[in-house]
């Protein structure tokens, strides 16, 4: 994916590198390269967790953080023997919410079904939670400290 992100942007500097003179071509060259260097060298990790700040959560965005850490202790299978339990926190008003089912009982595992009303932008034609609010993190919650996955994952190495 993020290869054909770089060839999508690399496209139209082709363009204007074939109508600029050879000094302006090379400098405008050297920049695209030194872009393109800083989006492969942000690990995988920072990208993700830019995208969620300044986005909203969905049922993929909450696949794609488990597929990131799933080898790591930021997913609630290989951390909630630390006492480590499945929660949000809304990042404008600070409220820390528990993963709950659509029923209110508590979920071992990240799910948008049970988060306040207030929380929830749009919901599917069943009723399920296809997007939320802005600001919101999932991560953890233990002994009353809302960890995001990255810090929930190293606060458990230790």
């Amino acid at each position: 994916m993020l290869t054909k992100r770089l060839n999508v942007l690399a496209r139209p500097m082709l363009s204007i590198l074939q109508t600029a003179s050879a000094p302006e071509a090379r400098r405008r060259k050297m920049h695209t390269e030194s872009v393109q260097m800083l989006i492969e060298i942000t690990p995988p990790q920072e990208q993700e967790r830019s995208r969620r700040l300044r986005g909203v959560l969905t049922e993929l965005s909450l696949r794609d953080e488990n597929a990131l850490y799933e080898l790591s202790r930021g997913v609630s299978q290989n951390n909630a023997h630390l006492g480590f339990v499945p929660a949000y926190l809304n990042t404008a008003t600070g409220e820390q919410v528990r993963a709950r089912f659509a029923d209110g009982s508590p979920a071992p595992v990240h799910l948008l079904d049970g988060l306040p009303e207030a929380w929830v932008t749009a919901r599917d034609s069943e009723g399920h939670v296809i997007r939320t609010c802005s600001g919101l993190i999932s991560g953890f919650i233990r002994n009353g400290h809302f960890y995001t996955r990255e810090e929930a994952s190293r606060a458990a190495a230790h």
